[in-house]
């Protein structure tokens, strides 16, 4: 795929790009077949590890602030493997845990984008939808580019609003796909879930562009 990181990040912003949806999840696919295992361990783990938090936890806001402590971490684990897989460079289990190394950033931007996003949704839907597709990059960004949380927030939501339907095409298959998952007695999701990641990763190396060096993140 075509990337545009040697432009550096500002000229990204001046460039045109076309959202290759169906690209994406063929490429999803196709790294995620590198490393299947893994893949699917990693996901089972984040499901037990959620499952764990909610029955300790004795009401819904407890274990959603739990949950929102380690998200943006354990969500980065998914992008760290399928980075490394584009690179063609070898991976291990451990990889999938490597966004803790970074774990402020990473928490930061999942916290203030989910405020956010859920303050959007609150007042009316459509700046909390805005929000929720312009933001697909932020994580990636700031786990990849080593962005603090805002300017990472920020610059995923003027790229994206450049083709900001198209995004929302893609957001959308992803939701389709994970809702085939979930109609496989929820064991699908164990493979769309991946998928899904994998995809959002070739679609910011397509558009973004992968730093060479960042491969221990």
């Amino acid at each position: 795929m075509e990337g545009y990181g040697s432009t550096g990040l500002e000229g990204i912003l001046q460039k045109s790009y076309t959202v290759k949806i169906s690209q994406y999840i063929g490429s999803g696919w196709k790294t995620f077949k590198k490393n299947p295992g893994g893949f699917v361990g990693f996901t089972l783990v984040a499901f037990l590890i959620n499952i764990a938090i909610a029955i300790v936890s004795q009401s819904v806001p407890l274990e959603s602030f739990i949950s929102l402590l380690i998200s943006g971490p354990l969500n980065a684990g998914f992008l760290i493997v399928a980075f490394k897989l584009l690179k063609n460079r070898a991976t291990t289990f451990g990889d999938f845990f490597r966004g803790f190394n970074n774990y402020l950033p990473l928490f930061l931007v999942s916290l203030v984008s989910s405020v956010v996003i859920g303050i959007g949704l609150l007042l009316l839907l459509i700046p909390g939808l805005y929000l929720a597709v312009a933001y697909i990059f932020a994580l990636p960004l700031v786990l990849e580019k080593k962005m603090n949380f805002w300017a990472g927030m920020e610059f995923s939501r003027k790229l994206i609003s450049k083709n900001w339907f198209s995004f929302l095409g893609f957001a959308f298959v992803l939701v389709l796909l994970n809702l085939a998952g979930v109609l496989l007695l929820g064991v699908g999701l164990l493979v769309t879930i991946p998928i899904s990641a994998c995809a959002i990763a070739a679609a910011y190396a397509d558009i973004v562009g992968l730093t060479p060096s960042s491969s221990d993140f």
